[in-house]
């Protein structure tokens, strides 16, 4: 196996998804680099497909590359509002604002919200592309509920808010092993692993 080969690169340059992706694929012999390995690239701009969105990334970033690419499209899904922000959830409020701003909005537009209202799902969808155009996607998610403020320090995103099902911690208070065993893009990553490996050994 070549050592390009072995190179993945992840369409994302939130160290947060980064070292959680390091994380899930440790058992890998893979080199993971983010965009600073294809600088100046303008990933594809996103709908409202977490499939469409993640595949335009991977596709974009293996062909500027040449090497293996991964990009995954993730969102929250809330029931009080509609299944909203969901694939939107990264631009959330308007633009300008960061993750702090986004859970703000968030929060404030369930103010008074109570029930089954605040429950909500993680969706991610990650796709594995080649710089020859092929394709694979795979997906995962992760049911809970919104709570009224946020809690907890680690994570990225909308963590501190969300408490997975059977826990009673936010994604911002749970360890990252016990994170990435419960979350959306652990299980899609997960799901993913069989075709990863077949590529890294193509």
């Amino acid at each position: 196996m070549s050592t390009a080969a072995r190179e993945l690169i992840v369409a994302s340059s939130n160290p947060g998804k980064l070292r959680e992706l390091r994380g899930l694929l440790g058992d890998l012999a893979v080199e993971l680099s983010g965009l600073e390995r294809v600088p100046g690239l303008v990933l594809p701009e996103e709908g409202d497909e977490y499939a469409a969105n993640a595949a335009a990334k991977a596709l974009a970033v293996a062909r500027a590359a040449g090497r293996l690419a991964l990009a995954d499209d993730s969102g929250l899904e809330v029931a009080g509002l509609g299944g909203a922000p969901g694939p939107r959830s990264a631009r959330f409020g308007g633009p300008g604002r960061d993750d702090a701003g986004r859970v703000r909005a968030l929060l404030a537009a369930l103010a008074g919200a109570t029930g089954e209202a605040r429950a909500a799902r993680f969706v991610c969808v990650v796709a594995l592309a080649t710089p020859q155009g092929a394709v694979v996607t795979r997906r995962g998610e992760c049911r809970g509920r919104i709570l009224e403020a946020p809690r907890g320090t680690s994570g990225f995103g909308y963590d501190p808010i969300f408490v997975a099902s059977g826990t009673q911690v936010s994604f911002a208070e749970l360890p990252e092993a016990e994170k990435s065993r419960r979350s959306h893009r652990g299980n899609a990553v997960r799901a993913l692993l069989p075709e990863l490996r077949r590529a890294l050994e193509a």
